[in-house]
């Protein structure tokens, strides 16, 4: 019978737990008033959008590898602090800018790449802290509440932030700086975990390691070609919705906000059954289903301005949350299982490096594509084209990963044909071709 699971994974978690669900409800609030701000305060172009839709994953391509190296050999806790800390400020510049008369294209830029690159190295460490402060069996538990709690964010965050926007301008993005403020005294709160854990090899020897375990794993090698490819046409979708929303559909703010409200729903009802359904499928066959079902449900957009156009977002993005969220329950516990602790920063460095490296350029592909279409079609059209075109490249995302619950059950019947040679003495047991 299986042991189960705790009510609660602990205070040090629900300390985490309890920053990250406030930081999170801040950062949807940034990540809608910012091309809020820019159609509707700087009067932006599409291919204006896209640029700093880039800037808030450039830190991923540039710092991405050294991120892990360095998270390996920092205190961890206080790497996180410190992220917390530079958001804090960066998020703070932009309302202030504003007031000042000094807000433009290039200024949200810089900020937003400053809050890409301090996201990137808590990002390594945040997936590092997990399975610092938790134990191994709890692990997709944590993950499943912590992917909760971005779901939750994602239902209340949206209506939130079209009301802070309405009531209070750009100076709704102090309740984002605010939240970062939170996030840092919850992790200061905690008892001191997340010492350094490598110290030893030169810094190019752990920027190069974490590419080769990466690619040396079949399993890790699948779940790399698979998040490239979903990573090369979701961000173009992801980029052009508010286009699509506010310039070819004339949705109002108050309008796009509840529905994204509305469709975020089924992210939080995703994040509840995933780990029951991780369970009765295995986690990489839900990676792969999920994966295919998660691009195909977004041409629900095309539906639109036939059908209510906000009925239609709330609805296609409902279906495009639930499987996100199976997507991320799946795909982190898989990445953990395979790697050592010594190993995981670099792991989880160069894995967010190539596979979040092309989403900068997808996000500006997105932008363009829209801007060069928009004479001979319009901009509803030459969105909806756009949009179609990423969902149907981001699907073939799908094939890698059907391989990957083959060789997760081959590891598993290997292990347990080897235990018994174990414990009579006999070889230790092997992890499956090419695992570290």
């Amino acid at each position: 019978m299986k042991p189960r699971w705790p009510v609660s994974l602990g205070p040090e978690f629900n300390r985490f737990w309890t920053g990250q669900a406030v930081s999170t409800v801040g950062d949807r609030i940034t990540i809608f008033v910012v091309p809020t701000v820019m159609i509707f305060v700087l009067d932006a172009s599409a291919f204006q959008v896209g640029i700093v839709a880039m800037a808030q994953y450039l830190g991923i391509p540039l710092l991405g590898p050294l991120a892990g190296v360095l998270v390996d050999r920092w205190d961890n806790r206080r790497t996180l602090l410190a992220c917390d800390l530079a958001r804090l400020v960066a998020v703070a510049v932009i309302p202030v800018a504003y007031w000042q008369g000094w807000l433009s294209t290039p200024l949200l830029f810089a900020c937003v790449a400053v809050i890409s690159g301090a996201t990137i190295f808590f990002t390594v460490g945040y997936l590092v802290a997990v399975p610092a402060v938790v134990p191994k069996d709890h692990l997709v538990r944590a993950y499943s509440r912590l992917e909760g709690t971005r779901s939750v964010s994602e239902v209340s965050g949206p209506s939130l932030a079209a009301g802070l926007y309405g009531a209070l301008g750009v100076a709704a993005l102090l309740v984002d700086a605010a939240s970062y403020l939170v996030s840092a005294l919850c992790i200061r709160s905690m008892r001191p975990w997340g010492e350094r854990t490598v110290a030893e090899g030169s810094v190019w020897e752990r920027l190069t390691a974490g590419f080769r375990l990466n690619w040396s794993d079949p399993v890790l090698r699948r779940v790399v070609v698979a998040a490239v490819t979903l990573n090369c046409g979701g961000p173009v979708f992801v980029t052009v919705l508010p286009i699509l929303a506010y310039q070819g559909l004339g949705v109002s703010v108050g309008v796009f906000g509840a529905a994204m409200s509305v469709a975020a729903v089924g992210a939080l009802v995703g994040a509840a059954v995933a780990p029951k359904l991780g369970e009765r499928l295995g986690t990489g066959r839900m990676l792969a289903w999920a994966l295919l079902l998660h691009c195909l449900v977004g041409l629900g957009v095309l539906a639109a301005p036939a059908l209510p156009a906000g009925a239609v977002i709330a609805v296609t993005m409902g279906c495009y949350g639930f499987f996100m969220s199976c997507i991320n329950v799946s795909s982190a516990p898989i990445r953990q299982s395979r790697m050592t602790a010594t190993h995981q920063g670099v792991m989880h460095a160069a894995f967010r490096t190539a596979t979040w490296g092309v989403i900068p350029l997808a996000a500006l592909a997105g932008g363009a594509a829209v801007s060069l279409l928009t004479g001979p079609l319009g901009v509803l059209d030459a969105a909806r084209v756009t949009m179609a075109g990423g969902t149907l490249l981001a699907a073939c995302s799908f094939l890698p990963a059907l391989r990957v619950q083959p060789l997760l059950d081959a590891a598993e019947r290997q292990k347990a044909e080897q235990a018994p040679q174990a414990d009579g003495g006999g070889a230790e047991p092997a992890r499956a071709e090419g695992a570290s």
